[in-house]
């Protein structure tokens, strides 16, 4: 990145170094022990190639798809790689915040220090995270000596994407719910399975969501004042700093706080298209789930239950500042769209959604499937 006097808009390795010095351990497991979930999953992983591709139907029988790698880390890795994540993907937004700052006054100094501030942030929400999440297809990832990424299908050097599933966290959860342990491995693998399947399986998903993001970041405020007062009143809304006689229904998350009326255009077809893919997720999983993990019921009803009520107080203030409350609604969304979907007009029917960016549903379509079904499949038999 550009950097003005030697400082970044963000101090991505002290970003790296406080979420690993703040993240919580993982579960104590024996050094053979973990050797055999490491092993476990690799095999989870490839078995659900197979599995995912047979249900989904979404990659013609004799088609080879571009190769993706599956990487089993542990949360350090997690952090390394999403920081990396994070830097490519926020580029072009920090690059044009960096040179409306280089002509402020003081402007080198005030990066040194805010570099380091946001850096620290940054790294404390990681650590944040970094103990909660099970698997992650990695879309935006950058290639790196320690962390290979799937060959760029547009040839200019991005990163192809990469499965990571997070062994001590997998091991945690399976522990916490007390499930058969290699069920829930292989019913984990199955739904990030289908994440890999969906980006490999559709060539233009990618460069697709990437323009749409980069679109709304184009879209943010560059004065930093402005970006800290609404973090301010974000935390606010959460701590209970607010009017009084105001409602919590007022607080907002960050993503719904920092964007001009042309992003919240976008976002509502982010949302959708992460609806879909969630849902889409969920809905394969349960259904290749009772042919190969036959604890699967079990398995998602308890998984059902911790996902609604959360760890704690602050997991509850950090999941609305964050919102990942919203995401939980896009599993349950999305999953009841492909089910209304596949159940109307089959799986060949609704596969139709993976035709092009015009045939994604929009945020309505996901609250009503029979929207999409007339506009896709009425459009294409030739209906007026």
């Amino acid at each position: 990145m550009t950097s003005i006097g030697g400082a970044e808009m963000v101090d991505w390795n002290l970003a790296v170094a406080t979420a690993t010095r703040f993240v919580r351990p993982g579960p104590d497991v024996s050094r053979d022990e973990a050797r055999a979930v490491v092993a476990e999953l690799r095999r989870h992983a490839k078995a659900s190639e197979e599995h995912v591709r047979e249900f989904t139907r979404m990659i013609p029988e004799g088609t080879l798809p571009r190769d993706t790698p599956v990487l089993v880390v542990d949360r350090a890795g997690w952090i390394k790689a999403n920081v990396a994540g994070f830097r490519e993907l926020l580029r072009p937004l920090l690059d044009k915040m960096q040179e409306r700052r280089s002509g402020s006054p003081g402007g080198a100094v005030l990066g040194a220090v805010g570099g380091k501030v946001t850096g620290v942030e940054l790294g404390m929400l990681l650590s944040f995270l970094a103990s909660r999440v099970l698997g992650q297809y990695e879309t935006f990832a950058p290639a790196t000596r320690e962390m290979p990424a799937g060959d760029p299908a547009d040839g200019h050097g991005n990163g192809g994407g990469r499965l990571l599933l997070v062994a001590p966290n997998i091991v945690h959860v399976e522990r916490e719910l007390e499930v058969e342990p290699h069920d829930f491995r292989l019913w984990v693998s199955l739904h990030e399975e289908t994440h890999r399947t969906q980006f490999t399986g559709v060539p233009w998903l990618r460069d697709h969501l990437e323009g749409e993001i980069q679109a709304f970041l184009g879209e943010t405020e560059m004065d930093p004042m402005t970006v800290l007062e609404r973090f301010r009143e974000a935390a606010q809304s959460l701590v209970g700093a607010r009017p009084e006689g105001e409602q919590d229904e007022g607080a907002h998350s960050i993503v719904e706080i920092v964007q001009t009326p042309a992003q919240r255009e976008i976002l509502a077809r982010l949302t959708a298209v992460m609806s879909l893919l969630e849902g889409h997720a969920d809905f394969v999983m349960d259904g290749v789930g009772p042919a190969v993990v036959p604890t699967v019921a079990e398995i998602r009803e308890k998984f059902q239950q911790r996902r609604a009520r959360g760890a704690s107080r602050l997991d509850l203030a950090l999941r609305k500042l964050l919102g990942l409350d919203a995401k939980l609604r896009q599993y349950r969304d999305g999953e009841r769209f492909v089910r209304a979907v596949v159940g109307e007009v089959g799986m060949e029917g609704f596969n139709r959604v993976w035709t092009s960016p015009n045939t994604l549903p929009t945020k309505a379509e996901i609250a009503k499937p029979a929207d999409w079904v007339a506009r896709v499949h009425r459009k294409g038999e030739g209906a007026p």
